[in-house]
């Protein structure tokens, strides 16, 4: 099983911090599935330091998701090092930094991907949030932030030195965004230069990717992203082949609760007025790839409220079963 400091996980399989994505309801619907660890959005450190209600509001949390971890960004010692003390009174049991953002709102201050440039920032920042957490620290990085700059394993040896518990290596660099392949050679080429746990992350977009990356480069732990947000079920299909099963895919019903069941928990999170709205683009994930589904997305603007909601979904998964039907 995967240890990160003095907390030990029930698999290898975590998900992701995405933007937008990874909000209470989200974590909460994956962590049903599997995953073993679960990652607010990213937080920005001055936000959560200053007293933001904005911010604040994303490190809202429930007991059901432990254990969590709380991604913060920013680039100034101090400043992380007092958000981490705040998302640590608030809950967090891990405390993840984000070197990794290519976003050029945040690259632009410096911080994300920005700082794999800096190595003398890097350390600074690492042994300052070190000093002030109490819990497990991690750090999220890229493998550079362009070709001609390679720096994954020089900076995860300095995330070591500084004391982090573990290092998550996005093998792309901060150029590419999210085009291309990720590169899982550099995830084995850090492993092979740190003691500390090494998590991989790029590319896992069906189960068998998840333990191929394993295999293929050494890595601790995998961390599913992109390949999660359409998919939940890719957590207990990845825990089925590790434990020798073949992995179960979800039936039209299930798909129906489940969906359902994220709105709900989206409406208890935000309201009835937002809750729609946000799930609209969560429908294009989940129906992505299943028959028909073009119908259901051509109408997705119609979705205003519970009732047509709920409407469509009886509509669309009514004609689904019909036509499985024999």
């Amino acid at each position: 099983m995967l240890n990160i400091g003095n907390v030990s996980f029930q698999n290898r399989w975590i998900m992701a911090p995405m933007a937008g994505i990874t909000n209470l309801p989200f974590r909460l619907m994956v962590k049903r599935l599997g995953a073993a660890l679960v990652t607010t959005e990213m937080v920005s450190a001055i936000g959560l330091g200053q007293g933001h209600g904005k911010t604040r509001r994303y490190l809202q949390s429930a007991d059901e998701e432990k254990p969590l971890s709380v991604q913060l960004f920013g680039s100034g010692p101090e400043s992380m090092a007092r958000a981490a003390q705040v998302a640590v009174e608030a809950g967090a049991d891990l405390i993840d930094i984000n070197m990794g953002c290519p976003v050029r709102k945040v690259a632009k201050t410096g911080s994300g991907a920005a700082m794999l440039d800096h190595p003398e920032r890097v350390a600074a920042v690492v042994q300052a949030v070190r000093l002030a957490c109490p819990v497990p620290l991690t750090v999220k990085i890229r493998a550079g932030w362009c070709p001609e700059r390679p720096a994954a394993v020089e900076i995860a040896r300095i995330i070591e030195d500084c004391g982090a518990d573990a290092v998550t290596v996005h093998p792309r660099f901060a150029t590419q965004r999210y085009t291309g392949h990720a590169d899982w050679g550099i995830i084995q080429e850090v492993k092979a230069a740190v003691c500390i746990p090494v998590v991989g992350n790029g590319d896992v977009f069906q189960a068998e990717d998840a333990l191929r990356m394993r295999r293929e480069t050494g890595c601790d732990g995998v961390m599913i992203g992109r390949g999660a947000v359409g998919n939940p079920w890719i957590f207990a299909q990845a825990i089925d082949l590790d434990e020798g099963r073949p992995p179960r895919e979800p039936g039209l019903d299930e798909r129906r609760v489940h969906i359902l069941e994220h709105y709900r928990l989206l409406r208890k999170a935000v309201g009835e007025h937002r809750a729609p709205y946000m799930m609209r683009g969560l429908l294009l994930r989940y129906t992505k790839g299943l028959r028909f589904s073009h119908r259901f997305r051509e109408n997705i603007t119609r979705i205003k409220d519970d009732d047509t909601l709920f409407a469509m979904m009886d509509e669309y998964f009514g004609l689904l079963k019909e036509e499985s039907t024999p």
